[in-house]
């Protein structure tokens, strides 16, 4: 099972579409590796820079419609060749949800309200985030607060994260 615990990019901003997540003119690339220098590299967000600001980051918190556009798994790898294996945001792209899930990462949902709660409290600030498969909490905390977070996820696409993905789970039950 992947690592889902760490630092935490905060992404203000609905609608981050798989080109911005992975530029198109890197799909030809033939390895997950060479997908890493170019995460988010077209992601258009004030004050955001993606040599710097992706750094020692697990965990994306953003807001809605993330990983729309494209249906393509590079966008998932190009986070998992980050060190990045979770994102937390008010909803996905169908396509862009399950290709993480396939690859045994954690596409979690929560509330608009939790989701403003957690910019309010820790965007701006040295966050992290720490989620418990087992028993689905969130904890974050920063240098002055921390909270726990619950949050609910389809009891398969729990079983491809502990699995570490779809080739992992068919290797065990196929």
């Amino acid at each position: 099972m992947k690592n889902f615990s760490g630092k935490v990019l905060f992404l203000d901003r609905s609608d981050i579409n798989t080109d911005e997540i992975i530029p198109a003119k890197y799909l030809t690339e033939i390895t997950k590796e060479a997908l890493k220098p170019y995460l988010l590299e077209d992601l258009t967000l004030d004050g955001f820079n993606n040599k710097e600001d992706i750094k020692d980051k697990a965990v994306v918190v953003t807001r809605e419609n993330f990983g729309c556009g494209s249906s393509r798994e590079h966008a998932p790898w190009a986070l998992e060749v980050n060190g990045i294996n979770a994102v937390i945001a008010e909803n996905f792209a169908r396509i862009f949800r399950q290709n993480m899930y396939n690859c045994g990462m954690f596409a979690i949902e929560l509330s608009k309200e939790k989701i403003d709660y957690l910019f309010d409290n820790y965007a701006g600030k040295d966050a992290a985030i720490d989620i418990d498969v087992e028993n689905d909490k969130i904890t974050v905390t920063s240098a002055d607060k921390s909270d726990v977070i619950d949050f609910k996820v389809g009891g398969f696409d729990k079983t491809l994260v502990k699995e570490g993905g779809w080739v992992g789970y068919a290797d065990k039950n196929y």
